[in-house]
């Protein structure tokens, strides 16, 4: 099994619009896959139509009230689950505080491991900030994967999330920068196209560009592939998730 999220500080910056179109593009060639949507906005959940079962509040599961299986919904699609989100992940942080008082430090790490058994795929969707539920996610996942708009600013969010990894001792490595909504009519999006900084030695060489269809997905309430495959950025995605695939040691043996 692997573990893969995607995150990044900023908002806006196509996160879960990624964590669903490469979870479908996973799920299409046959890969049991289950996405766990974390970010209590759920949008993740939204897009693929999925709403909380009763009892999902996070003080039931992390205290093993509520096992995790009954959380998990499927999908319109074949080899694709979710684990949708509800509000109440706001509150997440507390409960983990609590668990860490009580000697246990990375909870995320021990309601996922089951999942082996079932999923080859596991994909987080994380919320937007620096928490004790991103730390724990950071310590957990394979790799993490973080979008980015070819600007100055969202380059500084991945340097922030990188000096993260630093200073709690996590491996920099396991990050992967790729480039998002870039608009090539842009002098500044070509530039870091053509020269990346430094910094992205480790990103994925597939920028997705910038297409109004991609709001689509809110209409047709689906990932972009499933009702367009054909457009640019359709196949950009389809390509990110090869990328992806070479950095996963489950998938390349």
């Amino acid at each position: 099994m692997e573990i893969i999220a995607f995150f990044n500080l900023k908002g806006g910056v196509g996160k879960t619009t990624s964590a669903v179109n490469i979870a479908w593009h996973a799920a299409n060639e046959g890969i049991p896959t289950l996405i766990w949507d974390l970010d209590p906005q759920g949008a993740a959940s939204w897009l693929l139509k999925s709403k909380t079962k009763s009892k999902a509040e996070p003080k039931r599961f992390l205290s093993g009230k509520t096992p995790m299986g009954k959380l998990v919904k499927s999908t319109d699609y074949d080899n694709l689950d979710i684990i949708p989100a509800d509000f109440s992940y706001r509150h997440i942080d507390q409960q983990l505080a609590i668990q860490n008082e009580q000697g246990q430090h990375n909870i995320i790490r021990t309601l996922i491991e089951p999942f082996g058994e079932n999923y080859a795929l596991i994909i987080l969707d994380c919320p937007p900030s620096f928490s004790l539920l991103t730390e724990q996610i950071f310590d957990t996942a394979d790799s993490l994967f973080v979008p980015i708009i070819p600007t100055h600013l969202s380059l500084r969010t991945f340097e922030q999330t990188r000096n993260f990894f630093k200073e709690h001792k996590l491996k920099p490595k396991r990050l992967h920068a790729f480039f998002t909504m870039v608009d090539r009519r842009r002098n500044l999006h070509r530039i870091m196209l053509e020269h990346p900084p430094a910094m992205l030695k480790n990103g994925l060489p597939t920028p997705i560009p910038y297409a109004a269809v991609v709001e689509r997905m809110g209409d047709h309430r689906a990932p972009l592939p499933a009702f367009d495959k054909h457009s640019a950025v359709s196949k950009a995605y389809s390509q990110l998730w090869q990328d992806i695939k070479e950095t996963l040691a489950e998938f390349n043996r």
